[in-house]
């Protein structure tokens, strides 16, 4: 029930997801603000991650973060269709940020309930591929729509609010186990900032995983710029769109498969391997404006997803207590995003300064670095 939650709602936001940055350029956003649009609204997902993660484990319930977070999300969609104007479209955005900010930590750590550590690779790379199934079926939709209204932007915002209100309806019908609740004095204690304690007191496991993690994510900027490379390049707006559902179908597809895999073979081999891929893939942009190319890349590029992914929250949630689980997936993902703000707006003023060359070439480098840690 929650991967159908999962993928309905994925189905609204990547409906917009890949016409997003020729949207912004079409109400004249420059590539350097689309950054920082992107860059803030991860910054919002960042700081209330953490927060909210430690908050369900606080009072020991995660299905209220869950509906509430996923309500946000669906509401930011039409707003989306109200103005044009830059600070509303900045206002959407973050309350879909939001949204995943308050439920990201909850929700995982109600899969993790469902779970044995024998079989976490295969139960999140399950919600994985129901997730990213949502990000083919929505692109498609968005591709249909526009192929007969294009640049019709105001009635597509409209349209992704029903998928959005689908996951809306689920959610009122999944049930959760009973967890153990904190102290009232605890629950009040929470601050936005309290996550960094856990930081301290975390195993250093944990802590080494998470560090590599976010030296990746601190150049990992959003893929917002891969489209922009192939738009730039000189592929329409549908060959853009149909390249993307094409990723997220090979993302969809392999998840379940290589969470499978990674219970077998060890998620720490999974995880390498993915981020070895993701640097092939970012040299290839770095150097290819062909559409053939472009197509292998997202092969390899959705192979990298699926390979990392849901195996670091699967990771992460065998290393640490069950009490801390939405605590600990918050304040990775919290970091992962903020490490977003910096990676999205660095990127942006790379390409804006050096060309699309450089920002690629520097996220491969770095990727590999954070392979070796």
């Amino acid at each position: 029930m929650l991967s159908l939650v999962s993928l309905f709602t994925d189905m609204a936001s990547e409906m917009l997801y890949p016409i997003m940055p020729i949207f912004l350029k079409h109400i004249g956003f420059g590539v350097l603000l689309i950054g920082v649009l992107e860059g803030i609204a991860e910054a919002v997902a960042g700081l209330t991650k953490p927060y909210f993660g430690k908050k369900s484990d606080a009072i020991g319930k995660r299905l209220p973060f869950v509906q509430l977070g996923y309500t946000l999300s669906a509401i930011s969609k039409p707003m989306m269709a109200v103005w044009f104007y830059p600070l509303w479209i900045f206002l959407a955005r973050t309350m879909d940020r939001l949204g995943k900010g308050i439920r990201s930590g909850a929700r995982d750590a109600l899969l993790s309930d469902e779970c044995t550590k024998e079989n976490k690779g295969t139960v999140f790379g399950f919600h994985r591929s129901m997730d990213t199934l949502g990000a083919v079926l929505g692109p498609a939709i968005a591709l249909i729509y526009l192929y007969f209204r294009p640049y019709d932007y105001k009635t597509l915002f409209l349209i992704a609010f029903a998928p959005g209100l689908v996951a809306i309806i689920f959610t009122a019908l999944i049930k959760e186990k009973k967890n153990t609740a904190s102290s009232t004095a605890q629950v009040s204690n929470i601050s936005l900032f309290s996550f960094t304690s856990y930081w301290k007191q975390a195993p250093s496991q944990y802590k080494k995983l998470v560090a590599g993690l976010i030296l990746f994510a601190l150049f990992n900027s959003s893929d917002v710029f891969l489209l922009l490379k192939m738009k730039e390049s000189g592929l329409t707006d549908t060959a853009v769109i149909a390249v993307y559902i094409f990723y997220n179908l090979v993302f969809a597809l392999l998840a379940y498969p290589i969470g499978m895999l990674a219970d077998r073979l060890g998620f720490k081999k999974t995880m390498l391997t993915g981020l070895l891929l993701f640097a092939i893939v970012y040299v290839g942009f770095a150097f290819t404006n062909n559409l053939m190319v472009f197509i292998l890349l997202f092969l390899l590029y959705g192979i990298y997803a699926a390979a990392t992914d849901g195996i670091g929250k699967a990771w992460i949630s065998n290393i640490v207590k069950r009490e801390e689980t939405a605590t600990a997936i918050g304040t990775f993902t919290g970091f992962q995003s903020l490490a977003a703000l910096v990676a999205s707006s660095l990127c942006g003023l790379l390409w804006y300064n050096f060309g699309a060359i450089a920002t690629f070439i520097v996220t491969a480098i770095v990727t590999l670095a954070a392979i070796f840690i």
